[in-house]
Parts: structure tokens; sequence; C-alpha cells
């Protein structure tokens, strides 16, 4: 099992230990960053599309039997409709999950209220509750039970039961049992988790010679190996860290490079294992980003870091197709739900949720409470984003088998633990289009596109602020989106009065801009500012391009 990491700039000077497996740079693996990239606060959105590697523990966190004693945090935001949800994320979870419209409707709408339908059967059900998944079409809940009776109440509340010998907190003691004793555990076994749909736990270990006399040895130290509850599965992949990391924007500490997972107020959060406490990180554009509050690993893969004035976190995720995804919430998705995530590496890639409070017996020592997808990662997906529709789930942690083999596994941290370590606020947008408005420091009032009229070569002006689609733009950190138009800069003209409008996305660098620390908003094409024509505070007044001169009429706050 591979923990991903992030990029090494000089193997020489490397001091964060490489597990084994873990490959090095070479010269032309070095850190690729974005041509004339933006220097605005909103630069940390620009690319959340990798999935990454490894664990990380929290300074101070108290453990039981050597079981981390993590709190479950209340999902951030209620769950938002299940179809308001990104076009990247249902596309590649068309081609991924090999889903037709009517079964993706379908399967997100059910979702959407699966969780609500679990926890209440759970609390109904009590001692005889044997666990909850979905189907592998995603539209029904299955309910485990040790009784008929608990089983009536279950199809009652319109679930499928199915009986099982044992409960949840029968497995979970098991689990708990593996755990306490998992420092007795040889590098050659290489996770465990409780598998709802079989009734049992499984613990994944290499199955040859004397390997597996010893993970026998371990299996049977727990009371689970006399009555059957553990099952052995045979694994060829163990997991490893790796530096090779993007999540979001790649960002930068010591000699290594990883990723940004998830936007939280003052900074975001990260895989553990990416920089310890207090060392100072860079952004992808070079300018200094923050520095890591607190980090852990193993045992737990998380860590946060606190940016500084010049960054502004967003609640977006890149999708590697020229737009953000809204992050709405952190709602956590039940075992069998569709699961995406976004790797610099791999781009988008889904799969489905395939287990929970999984152990990872990484070379560095195990990493409890876990989360198991066959999305896909590879190295360089470090600390990325893990979501399910629109609400945030995790960051990746490791791998056991990539997009190039058949059976990919992937480990991710969740991400509600780490928010309630931490004492964290996901930074979380309305829906899947989301954006905010550009305000004057001059008037209050909002980048406009006059009468909500989107059509090509519309020059914007100012306005009252509204709330309304004509002034909610999304900033990339470089591209400035509202509906299917970006802000250009008219004739690609670098001249002062070139009015500012909106036209058809494309790449030309009239329509790249950046938004410094101090509020300018400025042209990458002509280096001018954005510009109120003659300081006019009035509704109506048009915007073009001029020398910077730091007054009022070029100020800028998105928001």
């Amino acid at each position: 099992m591979t923990v991903l990491h992030g990029e090494t700039r000089d193997r020489s000077r490397e001091n964060t230990r490489c597990p084994q497996g873990c490959r090095g740079l070479t010269d032309s693996d070095q850190p690729r960053r974005p041509p004339t990239p933006p220097r605005g606060p909103q630069s940390m959105n620009r690319k959340f599309n990798t999935l990454s590697t490894v664990t990380a523990l929290f300074a101070g966190l108290a453990t039981v039997h050597g079981v981390p004693a993590t709190a479950e945090a209340a999902p951030s935001e209620a769950a938002v409709s299940a179809l308001d949800v990104s076009p990247e994320i249902l596309s590649a979870m068309r081609r991924d999950l090999r889903l037709s419209e009517a079964q993706l409707s379908r399967r997100l709408a059910f979702e959407a209220k699966a969780p609500a339908l679990e926890q209440g059967l759970r609390a109904e059900l009590g001692a005889s509750f044997g666990g909850a998944w979905l189907n592998e079409e995603g539209t029904q809940l299955i309910v485990g039970v040790t009784d008929e009776a608990s089983a009536e109440r279950v199809r009652r509340a319109g679930a499928e039961p199915r009986r099982v010998a044992r409960s949840q907190a029968q497995l979970d003691r098991v689990m708990a049992e593996l755990n306490a004793n998992a420092r007795n555990a040889t590098p050659s076994i290489h996770y465990w988790h409780v598998d709802l749909p079989t009734n049992s736990v499984v613990v994944h270990a290499e199955d040859s010679g004397m390997s597996k006399l010893r993970n026998e040895a371990f299996v049977a130290a727990s009371s689970g190996a006399k009555d059957g509850t553990i099952r052995m599965v045979a694994s060829t992949e163990a997991p490893r860290l790796a530096y090779d990391v993007r999540g979001g924007d790649p960002y930068y500490f010591s000699n290594a490079r990883c990723s940004i997972g998830f936007s939280v107020n003052g900074g975001f959060v990260t895989a553990g294992h990416c920089g310890g406490a207090g060392t100072a990180t860079t952004g992808f554009n070079g300018v200094a980003l923050g520095t890591i509050r607190a980090s852990t690993f193993p045992t737990n893969d998380w860590g946060w870091v606190a940016t500084n004035g010049s960054w502004t976190p967003q609640p977006w995720v890149y999708s590697y197709n020229n737009a953000n995804v809204t992050v709405a919430g952190s709602q956590e998705a039940g075992v069998g739900a569709s699961i995406c995530r976004s790797g610099y590496t791999t781009g988008w890639r889904c799969g489905t949720l395939l287990a929970k409070n999984i152990t990872v017996n990484y070379s560095n020592g195990p990493v409890y409470g876990m989360s198991h997808t066959n999305a896909c990662a590879n190295g360089g997906d470090s600390g990325g984003s893990v979501i399910s529709g629109n609400q945030a789930q995790g960051v990746t942690s490791g791998i056991a088998g990539g997009c190039d083999s058949s059976n990919p596994q992937t480990f991710f941290q969740p991400i509600n633990p780490i928010l309630s370590t931490y004492g964290l606020t996901l930074r979380t947008g309305g829906g899947s289009t989301g954006g905010n408005s550009f305000v004057s420091r001059l008037n209050g009032k909002c980048i406009d596109v006059p009468n909500s009229n989107f059509s090509d070569g519309v020059q914007v002006q100012m306005w009252d602020c509204n709330g309304t689609n004509a002034q909610k733009f999304i900033f990339d950190g470089r591209k400035l989106r509202i509906a299917d138009k970006c802000l250009d800069v008219a004739g690609a003209s670098t001249a002062n009065g070139t009015p500012i409008q909106i036209a058809n996305c494309n790449t030309n660098p009239a329509q790249d801009f950046t938004l410094s620390g101090a509020g300018d908003l400025v042209s990458y094409l002509a280096n001018k500012c954005v510009d109120i024509v003659d300081h006019n505070p009035n509704s109506g007044a048009k915007l073009i391009i001029f020398e910077c001169r730091g007054t009022a009429n070029q100020k800028w706050d998105y928001r």
C-alpha cells in the first residue's frame, strides 16, 4: 500500500522519510508550475484535482488502547439537493460508474436521503443493528438485523432488511481488538476494516510463506478469529507514501510539494504527512502562503495550514475542466455511495465508497478511522479533495493499486474528524454554480452584467448589489466566469480606457486576471487595473482598464 506524497525537489536534501515503494523525482518530474501564475488570494482554488497520500496525526490527540479518540463532527452544513451537483462530477460519474441519465438521477436522489434513513434506523434498532449500506445501484438502503422483529421495522421504514449473525457493535469490538494490537502487525498486513455486506472484519495481507504465518498469528490474538468474524483476504499491494501530490493547487514546504484538500476559514486542510507543524509554505506561484498550524501522522493523516492575508480560501474544488465545483457541506456519505476525487495527476475519477473506519497499516505505522474507495488515484494526488456530490468527504492519503490497476484501492482521511479536532469551519457555497460578487471600495456597488444580458461583447457596469446571477462570478485565480462567459479586455487591447466586457471563454490572456492582496484586480495582458470610469459612484458606471494608481475606484473585494 502506498501513501501518496508530495513531490520532492532534491532527494539529497529530503528530510521526510520516504517509505519503501515511494519514488523520487527525476529532473523531468520536477514540479510543473503554471505559466505566469496568478498572484491573487484566490489562486489556491485553481486546481483542486489530486488525491494523494499519507496520514498525519494531530499533536496532543488522546488515544485509548492505541486507537485515536477522535470525535465525529456533525456535517458543517445540511446536505443540499443531491441533484445540485456540478456538471464535472456528473460527467465523471457517468464515465466511471457507467450510468445512464436516468440511473444517475435515481442514484443521486436516493443518496441524498439515505443518511437520514440510516441514522434513524440505527437509533431505533439499537443492539440488533447490523450496519447499513447501499445496493450496487445506489437506489436502496440495505440494513443488517439480528432478529425478525427488527427486520419488520426496517421494511416499514422503506429499507431492505438483511439477516446477519453479528451486530455492528460486535463487529466494531473485534475491530477495536485488532486496533489495540496494531503495533504488532507486520508490514505484510496491509489494512483491516469492518465489511458490512459480509458481516465480517476483513484483514488484507500477504498470503505466502512466513508472512502468512505471522499474519495468522496477529489475527489469532483477537476473539474474532475464534468464531469466524475475521476473514483474511490476500493482498499484493502494500500502502505506501508518495510525494507526487496535488489535490487542488500545489503548495511547497521544505523540499517537497503537496496539495490543498478543502478550504476552511483561515486556511485549508490537507494530508498530515505533508509537513510538520510550524513549517512555512509557499503557494504554486512562489508567494508565501502560510504556516502549517498542526499536523499528525501516523495514527491519523490530517493537518491544516493557516494562510496569510494574501490568500482567500474559497469553497471550491478544481475540476480540471476549467471550472470549479462548489462545496456545499460535509454530510458523510454511506457505504456504497458514489465518490469522486480530484487529483493533480489523474484528474477527476469516480467510484463508490467501499468501507469506513478502516485501519491502514502503512510502513510508517497504522492509521485509524480511514475510508476506502475504488475511485483510483496515483502518486501526486496527496492531500487532495474527495467529494460525494457537492459534499466534502476527506483528503486522499494512500493507495493499494492505482489507476493502472484492474482493482484500484484508495484510502482517504474523513474530513469531519479533521474539522472537529482543530475546531475548523469548512468554507461552503450555495450550490454547484456558486460564485461571489466583486464589490467596489469606492461605492459598495457590484460589478454587474446589464439586464442579465449574457451576450458576447456586453460591457459590464456597476450596480447596487442584489445577489442575482448577473453579479455572481466564479474566480479561480485567473478567470472570472459568469454564466457561460468570462470577463474580457475588449479586443485584447492594452491601452488605457479599453472596455471590460464579457465574452465566450477562451485561452486568450485578455481573459486572465489576478486579485492582489491589496484589492487590485489586474489584467495579466495589460498589467493594468480594472477601473470605474471617472470615479463615477453611481449605478451604470462602466468599467475599463487603466494604469494602476491605488485609488478607491480600482479597489475590489471578492465576497
